[in-house]
C-alpha cells in the first residue's frame, strides 16, 4: 500500500475510530447494529451471527430503509477492516452519529473466536439467471432468496395463469402450486401461452408444468388436477404465501375469496372480457377489503356471459395476467404499493388504465365486523369457459 493511501486510512481510523472485534460483539448484545459490507462471494464462508449484510455498492442506498433509527449504535466489518472504513465514513456523511470500524475486520472476529453462520446465497448458476434481479438494490441476493423461499397458488392454467406463470417462474418463485381440471383444448391456444397445439387433449397443469420447468429448472411445480369445491379449497390453497386467482367462473371466484379470508392470504385477483380487465389485491388480514367487499353477490347468468360466449382479445389476458405477476412479487418482496384498496380497469380499446377506490365493507359477511365463518359453498357456476 503506498503512503499515500496509508495515510488516508491513518486520517480515517482518527476520524471514525475503531472497535476491537470482542468490543463489537457485547455492543452488538446490548443492542448495537453490526452492518458486514463485504461482497457476496466473501461471505459465503460465513458472516457474523447477527449482522446486516449489505454490501459495500448498496450501502448508502438502503442504509435508511434498513435501519433508520441514525442515534443507534452502528459497527461496520468488511474483510480485513478498510473498507470498513470508507463505509463508516460514508455513514457519518448520512448523518448517523454513532458508527465505528470493526479492528481487523471479519479475519479478526473469527480470529477471536466469535460466532458466525453460514448464510444461505444463490449459487452460481442462479446470480447469473437473476443478474439483472441482484442489481436492484430494492431486490438484490436477499430479495432473490425470499422469492426461493416463496410458495405462489395460481388457480386456472389458462388465459391468466400463463403469463403470471410464466413470469413467476421466471423470476425464481421456489414454488408454483397449479389448480386447474380442464385439458388443453385448441381454441385455448389464441391466449393460452403456456401451451402448444402439439398438447391439445392433455392436462393443462401436465402441460404447464413441462413449459415451465423448460424455463426454469429450479422452481418447483406442484401440479393438482383438481376442481376447486368447497371441500378442497382449503386444501388446495392451504400452506402458500399468495394466491393468484385466475378463474373463469363465480364460483370458484368466491371460494377463492372466502378462503384466503379464513387463511389469512392476499388474494391478487384478476379478471377479463372481451376487451376489458381488471387487477386487484384483496387482504382483509392486512387491513384491507375482500372480493365480496366488492361484489357481495354473484351476477345472475345472463349478465355474466363466459368467453366462449362473448370472446376475448387473445393478448388481453396477458396484460392482466402480467400485473398480477407484478402485485405478487410485490407482496412476497413486501415492495412498493400494493393493489390493496384499489381496482385497477384496463380498456384495451382506449389503451386506457383506470383506478377505483375499493373501501372496506364494515358489514361484509366475510371479513366485516363480527363476520363469523360457517363453511363454504358452491354458489354455482354462472361463467364456466
Amino acid at each position: 500500500m503506498g503512503n499515500a493511501s496509508q495515510a488516508r486510512l491513518e486520517a480515517l481510523r482518527a476520524a471514525v475510530g475503531e472497535v476491537e472485534p470482542d468490543r463489537a460483539h457485547a455492543d452488538q448484545s446490548d443492542g448495537a447494529l453490526l452492518i458486514d459490507v463485504r461482497e457476496p462471494d466473501e461471505v459465503r464462508g460465513g458472516l457474523p451471527v447477527g449482522a446486516l449484510h449489505l454490501r459495500r455498492g448498496f450501502l448508502e442506498l438502503k442504509i435508511e430503509e434498513a435501519e433508520p433509527d441514525k442515534q443507534r449504535a452502528i459497527h461496520v466489518i468488511c474483510a480485513g477492516g478498510a473498507r470498513s472504513l470508507f463505509a463508516a465514513q460514508g455513514l457519518l456523511e448520512l448523518g448517523y452519529e454513532n458508527v465505528r470500524s470493526v479492528k481487523g475486520g471479519f479475519s479478526a472476529w473469527k480470529t477471536a473466536g466469535l460466532p458466525i453462520e453460514v448464510p444461505e446465497l444463490l449459487d452460481d448458476s442462479g446470480r447469473e439467471r437473476y443478474a439483472r434481479h441482484l442489481l436492484l438494490p430494492e431486490v438484490g441476493e436477499a430479495g432473490q432468496l425470499k422469492l426461493k423461499g416463496a410458495k405462489v397458488a395460481l388457480l386456472g392454467a389458462g388465459g391468466l395463469g400463463s403469463p403470471a406463470a410464466f413470469y413467476l417462474a421466471a423470476a425464481g418463485v421456489g414454488e408454483l402450486r397449479l389448480i386447474d381440471d380442464d385439458v388443453v383444448d385448441r381454441s385455448n391456444l389464441q391466449r393460452q401461452i403456456l401451451h402448444t397445439d402439439a398438447r391439445v387433449g392433455r392436462p393443462k397443469v401436465e402441460s404447464a408444468a413441462q413449459t415451465l420447468g423448460a424455463l426454469n429448472p429450479d422452481v418447483r411445480i406442484d401440479a393438482r388436477q383438481e376442481r376447486l369445491n368447497a371441500d378442497n379449497v382449503e386444501e388446495l390453497l392451504g400452506g402458500v404465501d399468495v394466491v393468484v386467482d385466475g378463474a373463469d367462473n363465480f364460483s370458484a371466484r368466491y371460494l377463492v375469496n372466502d378462503a384466503c379470508v379464513q387463511l389469512g392470504l392476499p388474494n391478487v385477483h384478476g379478471s377479463i372480457y372481451r376487451f376489458e380487465g381488471q387487477v386487484s389485491v384483496f387482504a382483509p388480514h392486512a387491513g384491507a377489503p375482500c372480493y365480496r367487499c366488492l361484489y357481495p353477490e354473484a351476477p345472475p347468468p345472463e349478465l355474466a356471459p363466459s368467453c366462449a360466449e362473448a370472446g376475448v382479445l387473445g393478448v388481453l389476458p396477458g396484460v392482466v395476467g402480467c400485473l398480477q405477476a407484478v402485485e405478487a412479487l410485490k407482496w412476497i418482496l413486501d415492495l412498493g404499493r400494493p393493489l390493496t384498496g384499489r381496482l385497477l380497469h384496463y380498456d384495451a380499446l382506449r389503451q386506457e388504465f383506470r383506478e377505483l377506490q375499493v373501501p372496506r365493507d364494515p358489514k361484509c359477511v366475510r371479513c366485516g365486523e363480527g363476520a363469523v365463518h360457517t363453511g363454504y359453498e358452491d354458489i354455482g357456476e354462472v361463467c364456466s369457459a
